[in-house]
């Protein structure tokens, strides 16, 4: 029998670079896609417990779970920290006053 690769990998390893990468912008968008991609792995973990037999690239498929993982965390932890930080600051209101004399210190 021909073994036949896990669909959703590429897309999975796709989708936790950019979580990565975009953790930075208040964790939302690493949450975003971290979380999806995920969601995808564990969908093809699923699909090869079925059939271990039938898929060659399970290997890839742990990496790319472990990437989305990390992915997930540390846009979870960017996103408290943020929240953490404009609570330090006196709120929402604390926090523009700050950015807005910021931006009066450029010009």
């Amino acid at each position: 029998m021909e073994q036949q690769k896990l669909p959703n990998v590429t897309i999975v390893i796709v989708l936790s670079i950019f979580g990565l990468l975009c953790c930075c912008f208040a964790g939302i968008p690493g949450i975003l896609f971290g979380g999806i991609g995920l969601m995808l792995a564990l969908k093809d973990e699923k699909k090869y417990q079925e059939n271990p037999e039938g898929y060659s690239n399970y290997s890839q498929l742990k990496t790319a779970k472990i990437l989305a993982i990390v992915a997930l965390v540390i846009g979870v932890l960017y996103l408290a920290y943020t929240g953490f930080s404009i609570s330090q600051m006196g709120g929402w209101d604390g926090y523009m006053e700050k950015v807005q004399e910021a931006m009066e210190q450029l010009q």
